[in-house]
């Protein structure tokens, strides 16, 4: 895994590997997780489909406040890993999804309740 990450980060500069709750994942140096930029990228496309390419990665700059070179590192990254990344999108959204319905049942229990 190690060597594996090593060859993963040597080919791609910026990128480091974090561990965490749902395992190692690969993120920008100093800056969030691969997935994140991505899952914001998906977000802008899915509000505008008819963004254009530099429009997109300006706002994409702008919300995840990421310079345009690290959202750099980040899309080549996943270009060349997509589907690692979107196994984490995937993974984080059902654990998120889970997370919610929790709450939602943690708060019917801590309702009042009418005599």
């Amino acid at each position: 895994m190690f060597i594996d990450e090593a060859l993963r980060a040597h080919e791609h500069p910026g990128i480091i590997f974090r561990p965490g709750p749902t395992g190692r994942r690969a993120a920008l140096s100093g800056g969030p997780d691969v997935w994140e930029v991505v899952a914001a990228l998906n977000a802008i496309r899915d509000e505008d489909p008819e963004i254009d390419s530099a429009s997109l990665l300006r706002q994409l700059s702008e919300v995840t406040g990421l310079s345009p070179a690290q959202v750099g590192i980040a899309l080549r990254y996943y270009a060349a890993y997509p589907g690692e990344i979107d196994e984490r999108i995937v993974l984080n959204n059902e654990v998120a999804d889970r997370e919610e319905q929790l709450w939602e049942a943690q708060q019917k229990l801590l309702e009042k309740r009418k005599p």
